[in-house]
């Protein structure tokens, strides 16, 4: 009996000892504007490397500035315990401004909802949508040339830049 009583004080000595919260799960590698000139789109894209073990369960919940303005774009995204890296891609954006940084939030959240870590941080181009082309290039599939812009199979003098209100 005294040896049971033993072991559950010193179970709960120990238990008593760990710390509340370990090190941040997850660690920020990288974070670009990514330009698809092909298909007419951007997107912003975040890597992440996994630096402690995650509960299975646990996702990231990513909110993005919108460059065009208005809401914040979110994505949510499950973590898988056995993948060490973590790549977060937005939805399509428009209007990236050359030199403006965009706010970024990143929270680990546990199978519970409860938050693990959260992250903050600002995502700047060194270029701008005027680079875009105001429709995609290719369409479908097989990349076909996009009869919008390839009139008679011909490519236009000047392409359409992508316009964004001002």
């Amino acid at each position: 009996m005294k040896r049971i009583m033993l072991c559950a004080a010193l179970a709960a000595a120990l238990t008593g000892c760990q710390r509340e919260t370990g090190p941040d799960p997850l660690k920020l590698t990288g974070k670009m504007f990514v330009f698809n000139y092909r298909l007419a789109y951007a997107t912003y894209t975040i890597t992440l490397n996994k630096s402690e073990p995650v509960p299975d369960g646990s996702v990231v919940v990513t909110t993005f500035e919108n460059p065009a303005g208005g809401e914040p774009l979110t994505l949510t995204r499950k973590l898988f315990p056995k993948l060490d890296k973590v790549v977060l891609e937005s939805p399509d954006i428009t209007c990236v401004k050359k030199g403006r940084p965009y706010a970024v939030t990143i929270e680990v959240k546990g199978p519970d909802g409860e938050t693990l870590q959260r992250l903050e941080t600002t995502v700047t181009s060194n270029v701008d949508q005027s680079v875009m082309p105001a429709r995609p290039l290719v369409v479908g599939p097989a990349y076909d040339k996009n009869p919008e812009v390839f009139r008679n199979g011909l490519a236009p003098t000047n392409f359409d830049a992508a316009a964004c209100p001002t």
